[in-house]
């Protein structure tokens, strides 16, 4: 089964710096039927203006992951992590026990525009950590790209879930990327740009779909299509 979750039913928060749409219910945005699907809780799709960004502000008990699709956004905390993140780059903050940061456009003349998600971990209490990996497009091209999960692997992005966060990149509908999913496993797929097709079904972007008892998912692309894909317990 495959239920989608429209672009223009996202709430929204605008504000002079930033244009946000949130998939689930987030911040002033409550949605009692879109609080997150399994372990994923929150996908933000944020462009900040030139020099704007997010001030010195507080997390704990979640991995929060960053994905830049144009321009470049800094970011600093308080492990004395910082760093400038860019497309093709996933960065994780694991906020644990507690940690602090910012985030601010790099560019004083170009917007950024990037996703944040919101995993919540198996467990409380960790000690924070951050980890930032580079994902080459032509790695992503026509295939699906294991960017992050629980295995301790040095070329993936570790969480603290049973869940895994795969990306393509679909320039065709003649590329089609499958995975399978294990019995008892659901999928969500996020269109990140451009349309692709999902089992039969075009979601364009900013599209969700939460995919339960289906065997295998099947991805097909068009020109300018990335999606993410979700495999979660």
């Amino acid at each position: 089964m495959i239920t989608v979750r429209k672009a223009e039913e996202r709430g929204t928060s605008r504000i002079s710096w930033l244009d946000s749409r949130h998939t689930f219910s987030f911040s002033d945005y409550y949605d009692p039927k879109n609080m997150g699907f399994r372990s994923l809780r929150v996908i933000n799709d944020d462009r900040v203006a030139p020099a704007g960004g997010f001030g010195t502000h507080g997390h704990r008990d979640m991995e929060i992951i960053t994905y830049v699709l144009d321009g470049a956004l800094a970011h600093s905390d308080s492990i004395g992590t910082g760093s400038v993140i860019r497309p093709g780059d996933v960065q994780k903050m694991s906020a644990g026990s507690g940690i602090r940061h910012s985030e601010f456009n790099h560019s004083q003349t170009e917007p950024v525009h990037f996703l944040q998600i919101w995993i919540i971990p198996d467990r409380g209490g960790v000690q924070p950590g951050y980890q930032q990996l580079n994902f080459p497009r032509e790695s992503k091209l026509g295939k699906l790209l294991l960017v992050a999960s629980n295995e301790k692997r040095e070329d993936i992005i570790h969480i603290q879930q049973d869940a895994k966060m795969y990306v393509t990149v679909l320039e065709s509908a003649d590329q089609k990327v499958e995975h399978t999913l294990e019995p008892g496993r659901h999928a969500w797929v996020h269109v990140a740009r451009g349309s692709v097709t999902v089992n039969g079904k075009t979601l364009k972007d900013g599209d969700g779909a939460a995919i339960t008892d289906e065997a295998k998912i099947e991805i097909s692309g068009a020109p300018g299509g990335e999606a993410i894909l979700f495999d979660l317990g």
